[in-house]
């Protein structure tokens, strides 16, 4: 299992494993992601990796190792 570089939105870096859910990852950096239903029906911590948006409450992270990823929140102005 290999690690990442992770940039978060406030130009923080950070690592994490591969398979380490992006929540658990977020708050290991110090990053918080808004949540709400915690099971990929709302939308509230929906995040782009690299251009790819996800549910960070469902997905994990993915990538070769030595990769950094950026994050970036999606602005949803519905919610």
């Amino acid at each position: 299992m290999g690690s990442l570089t992770l940039r978060w939105p406030n130009g923080r870096l950070s690592r994490a494993h591969v398979g380490t859910a992006w929540l658990e990852a977020a708050q290991q950096a110090g990053f918080p992601i808004p949540t709400g239903c915690l099971g990929g029906s709302c939308g509230a911590c929906e995040i782009d990796v690299n251009g790819e948006t996800l549910r960070a409450c469902i997905a994990c992270v993915e990538g070769a190792a030595g990769v950094t990823l950026e994050i970036e929140l999606v602005n949803d102005p519905y919610w």
